[in-house]
């Protein structure tokens, strides 16, 4: 059992256009840290949260109680914990408000560094109860789209009926996510409430319709069927009016080869998926029409199959 671990969490993709609160797809090459070492004080302390730039960070709480990584390493602790307690450090790696799954990469990675000092460690997949937690505290409410693929990567089914089971799903060959950054936030709570209250039955039967094909479509490595149905009906039309560049970015998107585009979680983060071999030039474009519409951004590529939560030196 050791002394102090450091664990990391992959940003994500929540809805993925097409299951809104019910499919997410981690993101590799960004995320979240979170160090812990066991102490004599009972309990979970947070002893600071630092930013990307390495400071002290300027809004997130540390706070236990206020922290998504606390709150969820608490939750844990609180059932598995001995004597003693543990001390976390929080390092940020994904902008706040950004789309990305930012409040549950902390949460996860809270959950994976305290689990690895535990005598008894559990299971991956049985911390999801757990970080979900931390997410609840954020968001508002109970969804796994963002907690669930970060924490067991690839792309995750996890509608809130069949939770604290969830499906990790078949991904097509050679298909990368490429995700961009508009400088801009948006409040994912904020952007649920905002959301009407119910949706037409052609409307939902479409959307029920684009999400079967879609995830049939990856088992199948279809990419004919992945563009036809990565399409969503519902949520996007509600919410892309906030994202001044999304007009400007998908039309760069489709252009440049995208198997289908919409906005990550509530955005302001908006993603495509594409042929690997094309993704490299696609982040470009994207990138490219954000900043003519005089918003700076950052891009990152991804294999649909990124590793999930883990242990890092």
């Amino acid at each position: 059992m050791s002394d102090s671990v450091t664990a990391f969490a992959p940003a994500s993709i929540g809805n993925v256009a097409v299951g809104f609160d019910m499919l997410g797809l981690a993101m590799a090459n960004v995320g979240d840290r979170v160090f812990a070492r066991r102490t004599d004080t009972p309990g979970v302390t947070l002893a600071e949260v630092r930013g990307i730039d390495g400071e002290l960070h300027p809004y997130l709480s540390a706070n236990v109680e206020e922290n998504t990584a606390s709150i969820a390493a608490q939750a844990l602790w609180e059932v598995y914990g001995t004597e003693g307690g543990v001390e976390l450090k929080v390092y940020k790696g994904v902008p706040l408000q950004s789309g990305m799954g930012s409040s549950a990469a902390s949460a996860v990675a809270g959950v994976v560094a305290v689990n690895a000092l535990l005598k008894k460690p559990l299971a991956t997949e049985l911390l999801l109860p757990y970080a979900l937690e931390g997410e609840k505290y954020a968001s508002g409410g109970v969804h796994a789209d963002n907690v669930a693929p970060s924490l067991l990567g690839g792309m995750i089914f996890c509608p809130r009926v069949l939770l604290p089971e969830t499906i990790r799903l078949a991904v097509p060959d050679g298909v990368s996510s490429v995700l961009v950054h508009p400088d801009l936030q948006i409040n994912t709570a904020h952007a649920r409430k905002s959301l009407a209250r119910g949706v037409a039955m052609q409307q939902w039967l479409s959307q029920q319709g684009y999400m079967g094909a879609f995830i049939t479509a990856c088992a199948a490595s279809d990419l004919s069927m992945i563009s036809k149905s990565l399409k969503d009906v519902v949520i996007e039309p509600q919410r892309k009016a906030a994202v001044s560049c999304f007009d400007a970015v998908k039309e760069a998107a489709e252009k440049s080869g995208a198997l289908g585009f919409s906005l990550s979680g509530s955005g302001p983060s908006l993603f495509a998926l594409c042929e690997t071999s094309k993704a490299g030039n696609l982040a470009t474009a994207m990138e490219q029409a954000c900043r003519g519409q005089g918003i700076q951004c950052e891009s990152w590529v991804s294999p649909m199959d990124a590793p999930g939560a883990h242990l890092v030196d």
